[in-house]
């Protein structure tokens, strides 16, 4: 039987994505962020308050990074969800994390997660809508040319329980295992 819950604002699970901008100073500034959905097969929709330091940095130079948060790294990514860029501007400084410039942006990838998006500004309506021009991934990540999710190790986020959970293994083929039940 079902009950009604309280409506607590998300989905449940929902990705753990850490945004990445370069403040006016040139260092590095990264929040944590999960209202975030895919309009297209390579366009990205962020919905972020316009009083975030990260909107206003995308605002400037057009660019950002999106790289899902791995387990190894969540008490970092926690962080970066918890310190406000107002009250601490070079909070990323206060982690072991590191950075390098993007060959194509002007936004930082973050080495220490196993995939990184870079994206474009294409306009901010609803939110940040950006188009993905690179998806680049440590090579290990990776089998027969495939992203192999289940060694990501990535988290997410249950606005429920407030709590993070990583993501389980592979359980079946999409596209594939449905066809079982198609009528001809």
């Amino acid at each position: 039987m079902k009950t009604n819950i309280p409506i607590i604002g998300g989905l449940c699970p929902m990705p753990v994505l850490l945004i990445a901008t370069y403040n006016e100073d040139g260092s590095t500034n990264v929040m944590n962020a999960e209202w975030a959905t895919m309009l297209s097969k390579d366009t990205f929709l962020l919905v972020l308050d316009e009083e975030h330091q990260t909107v206003q940095n995308i605002k400037r130079t057009h660019s950002f990074t999106i790289s899902p948060a791995s387990s190894k790294y969540l008490i970092e990514a926690d962080y970066f969800g918890i310190v406000s860029a107002h009250h601490v501007p070079h909070k990323f400084d206060n982690t072991p994390l590191t950075s390098s410039l993007s060959q194509l942006i002007q936004a930082p990838i973050l080495n220490e997660f196993p995939i990184c998006l870079e994206c474009l500004l294409i306009q901010m309506q609803y939110g940040i809508i950006g188009k993905i021009i690179n998806i680049s991934i440590d090579e290990e990540n990776l089998i027969d040319g495939k992203v192999a999710m289940d060694k990501l190790d990535l988290i997410c986020f249950d606005p429920y329980t407030r709590s993070y959970y990583t993501i389980g293994n592979r359980v079946g083929e999409a596209f594939t295992d449905g066809l079982q039940i198609k009528k001809g």
